[in-house]
């Protein structure tokens, strides 16, 4: 493809804060990066994509607000993590970190082991425990 004919099928999907890089054919017939806000198949499958992730996060929540998980479960969601990620950066074995989503369990926690799976999350503890 040239780079003219590079797509800029903006939906704002990445919120004007990012293009994408594509190459393409300059005038000389050489490859150049080219940016590029979107192309509308992509943008169809980054939008199905973010549906499914934000209905798991929406399903994390309201378990988190019946009591059936801890809020653990609401932040791996979120993050797009899974047990076993989030035990590696915390030190645990996955198995540990699915004993956390226990709610009774999640409560009991000590205030270092709060501190950081907070840390992995990249927020504080009182967004950690508490959801909105």
């Amino acid at each position: 493809m040239d780079k003219e004919q590079v797509p800029q099928d903006d939906e704002n999907l990445l919120e004007g804060k990012f293009t994408v890089v594509k190459y393409a054919l300059d005038k000389n017939g050489k490859y150049v990066k080219v940016p590029s806000v979107g192309w509308e198949p992509e943008n169809v499958a980054l939008k199905q994509a973010w549906e499914i992730i934000n209905e798991k996060v929406e399903v994390a929540r309201k378990k988190v607000v019946a009591g059936e998980v801890s809020p653990l479960a609401y932040h791996i969601e979120k993050n797009m993590m899974d047990e076993k990620l989030v035990g590696d950066y915390m030190g645990f074995s996955k198995w540990k970190v699915k004993e956390h989503l226990n709610p009774s369990v999640f409560t009991a926690l000590p205030a270092d082991v709060l501190k950081s799976y907070a840390d992995v999350f990249k927020i504080t503890v009182d967004e950690l425990i508490k959801i909105a």
